[in-house]
């Protein structure tokens, strides 16, 4: 399918003319009757028809047809309830039926990893393409779309289908339907909820890019076991992004149990939850921990616009709620910034004896007796440069004047202007219908629940709008793009390797790195010992002699680098050991080229690598480097591209970004030069884009002084037509 056709797929999904549920049963409790019993109770406008060719009325003597060529009229929707070989049947025969959708609600096709179901699975993806239809599923529990009174999940428990500022998509339908129920405990209504399962038609991707485009839509939930279509996805979160929409998500992938777990409920591999971050931040997905942490989230997004930073103020009427929300903050590496003396003396001289200034600011005894005092308080801490959002204490009411305090929301709600306000409560309680219809009148206001949960959503939320002025800002300030270097010749040196990958040696390595600008140390190559002899006078001693073989790919390992050659005599005796070693880890390989190079002494060790992600293709790695990269693991992850701002981030998040700036003594190395590596090898995984499998630079050296950044080991793995394609 074309982009077009899937994006009008989904929304033939969303709107159909009319529905034809395939597996119609008078069995008590089966699921096409729970289907047509959600139609019927929301009021679905288009015709509803039964098939099964065993039956010829079900549901109290509605008819029931054979097949869809049987119908009155063309089949639009096509619910499927019908397992293996009957459901992809099915498919074919709505295609022939020119439907427009189906939901593919049984599973067996793949999600469990058994060889019959993944054969189903692809039997079921080519019946799919060769209908032409958008399908959603397989293993899923259908769809809600309030605007068009659309309502196929079995589930008795939704009781209102209104449209409303809340969009859910989800691979679970169980998880989805528990984000509905406490959104619309919450008084907020979801008015679109996609159950989509193992996504064989459509895909996570086509709902987020069509819920984008939605004018109700104000944040879009996901709940993410694994990406079909990397590109996709993330092309469709960074539109969202674009228009103002922010995705709120839970990611699977956190352990290795959790990605068996996603494996096993769809089908797909799930990858890892640093690289899942490193695009997330870039493209507009705020990923949180929990489902609790979706709602808050959700909460905020559909209430009020994201902060400029995650910088926090807060007023309350407890020194205990003060303690409480410092210690979040704390937890959550968040802070409440010293407010500024004048703000100080400001609140001082408007609240007076009795309250504990600071921020967060306990106002006290002064705001709970003086409603003029509490605004006052209110609006002065608003004017600190120094917040991004500010924290007020309330808790909503159950039932009509049991908190007159409360009332001052409502003035508080207008006063919302460039700088959002969240109000948060001590604990977490429940909303009647009293409450609900009070917080429906608070248009600009979160009210969030509990100490912690809603300071995570709100830092979350800061740290969001904070990336969306960073990106603002680059895109106003960005330049030309350099013009792409011409590697073709050195690409086609690579040698092959195992798994339809090829690698290129070391020397083509750097010498690739070279091209975008990543610099090496003065090194050369030699055929015997006798070139590396004269190599080593020309480039000076002391230097590194290296074997040079694309099949040894971690040359330590086998003793293939000798450091510290301080004459010609020891590079002799060295050359001499590198061939012994060669042969005793690989019998009868010969050594038949070494590298010799200028040995680089002082600075700081780093890691840059590139390597592919089963979900979301291909991040960068930046970190401490050396033989201590796997004992260590201080890395931090980016995405391809890599815009400027997030490598300053990839570098201030490591222990290894302190020691660039100079620890113990120890002389600041040249983070300049790392940035311009790191950017530049962003750079140099996107112009190769799909024919890159991993890039490794270990160890980049910072120098002291201004002195740059030299690569002194890499290595460039390179992905074959079929690896791409596989």
């Amino acid at each position: 399918m074309t982009f077009e056709h899937r994006i009008e797929g989904v929304r033939a999904l969303f709107a159909p003319r009319n529905i034809a549920i395939v597996g119609a049963s008078d069995r008590p409790g089966n699921w096409s009757q729970r289907v047509y019993g959600s139609l019927k109770r929301f009021n679905f406008p288009g015709a509803i028809y039964a098939v099964n060719p065993r039956n010829q009325t079900v549901w109290d003597g509605q008819t029931c047809y054979a097949g869809l060529a049987s119908l009155p009229e063309a089949p639009d929707h096509v619910v499927v309830i019908v397992p293996g070989q009957a459901a992809i049947d099915t498919i074919v025969e709505a295609g022939r039926a020119k439907a427009r959708s189906a939901t593919v609600f049984s599973g067996g096709f793949g999600e469990g990893g058994d060889p019959k179901g993944r054969e189903l699975g692809a039997q079921l993806k080519r019946a799919v393409d060769e209908a032409g239809i958008a399908v959603s599923g397989p293993n899923c529990m259908g769809n809600l779309a309030a605007a068009s009174r659309l309502m196929t999940i079995p589930d008795d428990r939704i009781t209102e289908l209104e449209r409303g500022p809340a969009a859910i998509v989800g691979q679970s339908g169980g998880i989805v339907m528990a984000i509905h129920r406490a959104l619309l405990a919450r008084g907020i209504s979801a008015g679109y909820a996609v159950t989509s399962g193992n996504e064989v038609g459509l895909t996570m991707a086509d709902y987020i890019r069509f819920l984008a485009d939605d004018p109700d839509t104000k944040a879009i939930a996901c709940f993410i076991e694994s990406i079909r279509n990397p590109a996709a996805f993330r092309t469709a979160c960074e539109y969202a992004q674009r228009v103002g929409k922010p995705i709120v998500a839970v990611k699977i992938g956190g352990s290795e149990e959790s990605r068996k777990a996603a494996l096993a409920h769809t089908g797909a591999l799930a990858g890892s939850l640093a690289c899942f971050d490193a695009v997330a931040e870039t493209a507009g997905i705020v990923r949180v921990d929990t489902l609790d942490e979706v709602v808050e989230t959700v909460e905020y997004f559909t209430h009020a616009k994201p902060p400029k930073g995650p910088r926090l103020g807060a007023l309350t009427f407890s020194g205990g709620l003060k303690g409480l929300l410092l210690e979040a903050a704390e937890r959550n590496g968040l802070s409440f910034p010293e407010l500024l003396p004048e703000t100080n003396a400001k609140v001082a001289e408007v609240l007076g004896v009795g309250t504990s200034l600071g921020n967060p600011l306990d106002a006290g005894f002064a705001a709970l007796s003086s409603s003029e005092a509490y605004f006052r308080g209110i609006e002065t801490l608003l004017k600190d440069p120094n917040i991004d959002v500010l924290l007020v204490q309330e808790e909503l009411p159950p039932q009509p004047r049991l908190n007159n305090k409360v009332e001052n929301l409502k003035t508080v709600d207008k006063m919302v202007s460039d700088k959002p306000i969240a109000v948060v409560s001590m604990i977490s309680y429940m909303f009647t219908q009293h409450t609900r219809e009070f917080r429906a009148a608070l248009k600009n206001l979160p009210v969030l629940q509990e100490v912690d949960k809603a300071v995570r959503a709100v830092g979350r939320a800061g740290r969001y709008g904070a990336v969306q002025g960073k990106i603002a800002v680059e895109a106003a300030t960005a330049r030309p793009p350099a013009a792409k270097p011409d590697t073709a010749a050195l690409l086609r040196r690579a040698a092959a390797a195992a798994d339809g990958l090829s690698v290129l040696n070391e020397m083509d390595s750097k010498d690739l790195l070279r091209a975008y600008g990543i610099q090496s140390p003065q090194e050369q190559v030699a055929g015997n010992v006798d070139e590396a002899a004269h190599a080593a006078k020309a480039i000076g001693f002391p230097v590194v002699l290296k074997l040079v073989s694309a099949a040894v790919t971690h040359k330590s390992d086998i003793g293939g680098v000798m450091l510290g050659i301080r004459n010609e005599e020891e590079l002799r005796a060295a050359f001499a050991r590198l061939a012994a070693n060669l042969a005793k880890a690989r019998p009868g390989d010969r050594l038949d080229q070494v590298l010799v190079a200028n040995q680089v002494s002082g600075g700081v060790e780093l890691v840059l690598g590139v390597q592919r992600d089963p979900e979301v293709g291909t991040v960068l790695m930046f970190g401490t480097g050396g033989i201590h990269l796997e004992l260590h693991r201080d890395v931090s992850f980016g995405a391809v591209p890599l815009p400027l701002w997030q490598a300053e981030a990839m570098i201030e998040r490591t222990t290894a970004g302190r020691l660039l700036k100079g620890y113990r003594g120890s002389a600041p190395c040249d983070e300049a030069s790392v940035l311009a590596a790191l950017v530049a090898l962003g750079r140099l995984a996107h112009d190769l884009g799909e024919r890159l499998e991993s890039i490794d630079v270990n160890p980049l050296v910072a120098l002291p002084g201004g002195q740059g950044a030299v690569a002194l080991d890499a290595l460039v793995v390179l992905r074959s037509t079929a690896a791409k394609t596989a």
